[in-house]
């Protein structure tokens, strides 16, 4: 295990400074997280990649849920943000019967040839989880699984992610897992210890959930969490 990753969610500029300044590693950016999350404005992604220096996630939905609602506009809107300078995205979509839409993903992975990508928490609300980690397992770029192991977050799901850390390795099990969705401090010790070293939060580095900004004190403690049990393991 490496010495740990704590990527924050941010909304803005702003937020991403405050998120560096408490000691994230790697931000995710996106707009609307009361609908968990859409493709932010161009603008505020320049804006965002000129506040700081960790890499910058950024976020391609359109839409509740987890189909694409127009994938045209998606891969404008990529194409866009790679030509803004954006190398790094959150993507993943599911067809109506909860299968890995490969096509949708495939049209984005397109627009921003050479991007490297986490696979969003689609993979908590599909109809059989395994099936998509094989459908997805060698996507060009894509390097992480952003996962809570069930669609109501890490406290149902903690079995189901600590299960499948016990199978890193096997085939659908390759992917490096960032836990996150209701992630909370008292899941870091069980994660860390099964060689789960990534972790997302959002609403917990934020005073009153999404109305409220980032909290660089809370940030802090969430990272002097990390790198103590980093420590705990000997990363």
């Amino acid at each position: 295990m490496g010495e740990g990753i704590l990527e924050v969610v941010v909304t803005s500029a702003e937020e991403a400074r405050a998120a560096v300044a408490g000691g994230a590693h790697r931000l995710e950016l996106a707009a609307d997280m009361e609908a968990d999350g859409m493709t932010p404005a161009l603008a505020e992604f320049v804006r965002t990649r000129d506040a700081v220096t960790v890499p910058v996630r950024v976020m391609l939905r359109d839409t509740g849920g987890f189909q694409a609602a127009d994938l045209d506009a998606l891969r404008a809107a990529a194409g866009a943000l790679g030509a803004a300078g954006a190398e790094e995205f959150v993507l993943g979509f599911l067809t109506a019967d909860g299968a890995p839409d490969l096509p949708a993903v495939r049209a984005l992975l397109d627009a921003v040839p050479g991007c490297r990508w986490t696979f969003h928490r689609a993979v908590d609300h599909a109809a059989d989880r395994t099936a998509v980690r094989l459908a997805i397992e060698g996507l060009p770029g894509l390097d992480t699984l952003l996962s809570a192991g069930s669609a109501a977050g890490v406290a149902d799901g903690l079995p189901t992610l600590l299960a499948e850390a016990d199978r890193q390795g096997e085939p659908g099990h390759t992917l490096a897992v960032m836990a996150g969705g209701g992630l909370g401090a008292e899941h870091v010790p069980a994660l860390r210890a099964r060689g789960v070293d990534a972790f997302h939060v959002g609403t917990s580095v934020r005073h009153r959930g999404w109305d409220s900004p980032v909290d660089p004190a809370a940030v802090r403690r969430w990272r002097e969490l990390i790198d103590a049990a980093a420590r705990k393991d000997g990363g």
